[in-house]
């Protein structure tokens, strides 16, 4: 019951809640971002969501678009604005992303939406990652983020498939707020702690 009805509808209207609350930020960040990204507010990107309906995500833009001689984006720390820093490892990049749960494609809580990349590499056990709605946060987020290697965070996003619950969910919820106010586990440079999913099994 709570998996197929209720978690829904506490999803809804507690991005409501968040967002209302959690405006001023927002307006001031907005302001923040398209000054200092040459009008370039939010970023937009495919993602695989429940049953690998690919959706739009919605963060805040925290990298301008400068390229090299050959016209090639400069790497992800290169182009990390000064802003963008400070949003990043204040998590407040994810803030737009409520907006997801209000049109359906996010939960609240959830195995991440990775890249559209990944589809082709992941096992039969892990593609029950989509068989939920990704979230903003989830189990492998409170456990260790970026800091954990691939095997153990897909592993622990299926965990949570399989144990779903309110209580489960009330857990995760409470612990990422603490971690948010403590910055533990925030990668401003995911790839420089990890290599990306394709290229790790593409390793192994």
């Amino acid at each position: 019951m709570y998996k197929n009805f209720f978690k829904r509808i506490l999803d809804f209207f507690i991005a409501i809640i968040m967002l209302t609350l959690l405006s001023p930020i927002f307006i001031l960040l907005t302001v923040l971002l398209y000054i200092f990204n040459d009008g370039q507010v939010f970023f937009l990107q495919k993602r695989p969501g429940k049953n690998e309906r690919i959706f739009s995500i919605i963060k805040f833009k925290t990298m301008n678009d400068k390229k090299d001689a050959e016209g090639q984006l400069l790497p992800d720390g290169d182009r990390l604005t000064p802003v963008g820093k400070i949003v990043r490892k204040t998590s407040m990049d994810e803030i737009p992303q409520l907006i997801n749960i209000l049109k359906g494609d996010m939960s609240l809580i959830g195995p991440r939406p990775l890249l559209i990349q990944y589809l082709s590499v992941y096992n039969e056990r892990e593609k029950r990652r989509h068989s939920v709605l990704p979230g903003i946060t989830g189990l492998s987020q409170v456990s260790g983020r970026n800091n954990l290697g691939w095997d153990v965070r897909l592993n622990m996003d299926v965990e949570y498939v399989e144990n779903m619950s309110f209580l489960l969910d009330l857990k995760i919820f409470f612990k990422t707020i603490k971690n948010v106010i403590t910055s533990k586990d925030v990668a401003v440079d995911s790839f420089t702690v990890m290599p990306t999913l394709d290229e790790y099994r593409r390793n192994t």
